[in-house]
């Protein structure tokens, strides 16, 4: 476990999560026509073996699978916070080149909820569309992991630019990415390809937040899932407002402006009274899909007092059950779910510096503790990547996420093997 970890980490760390550059100069194959859908990635596993090489992610005499990437964008419908119905879309990412008894035995889903993105030109679909390349954690979890990979763009992003994103509001994310999974299983049955029914549920970041949303809307519904592995989400979304808001400076506001934001959209509260101006008449602009984060924090303030007004800060960073805004952090958390049967493990880096890490482990005592959680517990990625539980090796949110990936597709492909057979 450890030798592979480490070597994960080191052949894709340098480009996976920022895709393969110089994989949109290649030709692609003719595009065949799908069923409920359209090819955006079409590449072989030859092909993807000498992407990988050309990057310098891989040595030349690698002798591990390395399988295709036939990426799909899917549009389907979904429900939106007030409960309308809202046309979206989603990058369904099938391996290739795979061995038959894969084919026969069928592939396995993960529902891979990606992390916070502000531009339109970072959803998954449109990134597919515009550059004609392999990008991001399907490249783990597809093209060496094997599995079927979905990942919904969320309301507001790819066919749905335009809706505000419903920022780490609950009801939304999770139906985005319910949805999805079952407008996915529809296309592969459409179009033939074999799935073995078990399905896999993670997510980075904000996705994390998504993952766990999903989950619970899953096991309501009473969709099996084979075991979940959210990463570095803020579950605990009021413990999370109360902890950047009592902060002095914001080292990233974008991030918490976007909640106000949404959140102001999503309970008819003027985003004035959380946000001061000239701050809050701003932030439909800079929250259009045309700007990327660092464009936005640029036109923001960092200093909490001079961007968010006293009554959110005294509100919020006192926990006041009588003020809204704490109010519906807290109806929006996930780590307030009772009865989770689904196994279940939060995968975090212990030195991330946007997410606490305290967060994955308090919010395993409060499901396990408070809740019920049959099953739950956390992985430290930096001890998993070096098997040894008294590493001194920390990593940041941004650079932890591509180890984390690589644990995770250890762990789903683990179960796999136990359970499906390879």
């Amino acid at each position: 476990m450890k030798i592979r970890f480490a070597y994960l980490f080191i052949v894709v760390s340098a480009f996976v999560l920022m895709g393969c550059g110089g994989a949109d100069s290649l030709d692609q194959p003719p595009k065949e026509e799908v069923t409920g859908g359209e090819v955006a990635v079409d590449f072989s596993a030859e092909t993807m073996r000498n992407i990988l090489i050309s990057e310098g992610a891989i040595p030349a005499d690698y002798n591990n699978s390395i399988f295709g990437y036939k990426a799909y964008k899917i549009p389907y419908e979904t429900t939106d916070e007030e409960g309308n119905r809202v046309k979206v879309s989603g990058l369904m990412v099938v391996p290739t080149g795979v061995p038959e008894t894969m084919k026969q035995a069928g592939f396995s889903l993960v529902s891979d909820s990606h992390g916070t993105i502000f531009a339109n030109a970072e959803a998954p679909t449109v990134i597919a569309e515009t550059t004609n390349s392999p990008d991001g954690a399907p490249i783990i979890l597809t093209a060496l992991g094997g599995f079927v990979t979905l990942q919904a763009d969320y309301i507001g992003f790819g066919d749905s630019l335009g809706h505000y994103h419903p920022y780490l509001l609950k009801s939304s994310s999770a139906a985005t990415t319910v949805d999805f999974i079952n407008a996915a299983r529809e296309f592969a049955e459409n179009n033939g390809i074999p799935l073995n029914g078990q399905l896999f549920v993670t997510g980075y970041s904000e996705g994390g937040y998504v993952a766990m949303a999903a989950l619970e809307a899953l096991e309501e519904a009473g969709d099996p899932v084979a075991f979940a592995a959210p990463m570095a989400g803020p579950y605990m979304l009021d413990r999370m407002g109360q902890a950047v808001l009592a902060a002095d400076t914001l080292p990233v506001p974008s991030f918490i402006a976007n909640v106000a934001y949404a959140y102001a959209l999503r309970y008819g509260v003027t985003v004035d009274t959380l946000v001061k101006e000239p701050y809050a008449s701003a932030l439909p602009v800079l929250f259009d899909g045309s700007k990327a984060r660092p464009e936005i924090d640029a036109q923001l303030t960092h200093v909490t007092a001079d961007l968010f007004t006293a009554g959110a800060i005294s509100g919020l960073t006192t926990l006041d059950s009588n003020y809204w805004f704490t109010q519906t952090l807290q109806l929006n958390s996930t780590a307030y779910y009772p009865g989770l049967q689904t196994t279940t493990r939060l995968v975090q880096c212990i030195g991330d510096d946007v997410i606490p890490f305290v967060m994955s482990t308090g919010t395993a005592t409060v499901m396990r503790d408070n809740f019920g959680a049959a099953d739950i517990d956390v992985i430290p990625v930096e001890v998993a990547i070096t098997g040894d539980l008294n590493t001194s090796l920390r990593l940041g949110h941004a650079e932890c996420a591509t180890p984390a990936y690589g644990v995770v597709s250890k762990i789903f492909s683990d179960v796999r093997r136990a359970t499906i057979g390879y």
